[in-house]
């Protein structure tokens, strides 16, 4: 069987953890930032985890946990 081909969209968004989470960061932060709010930019800066309901589908993505 050949071998399964990871996502290159999925391997540059995403991370895997040591617990078998994947985490990511947040969009938006790149370019017309003078429109948003400071509170909104802020929050931005932190990053996330990937929620139960779409964990398996990043998996999909990442066959070998990149």
């Amino acid at each position: 069987m050949p071998k399964m081909k990871t996502h290159t969209g999925a391997k540059k968004r995403f991370k895997r953890t040591a617990n078998g989470k994947y985490k990511f960061q947040r969009t938006h932060k790149r370019h017309l930032l003078t429109g948003r709010s400071q509170k909104r930019k802020r929050h931005l800066r932190q990053g996330g985890y990937v929620d139960h309901a779409q964990h398996h589908q990043v998996e999909a993505l990442l066959p070998y946990g990149t």
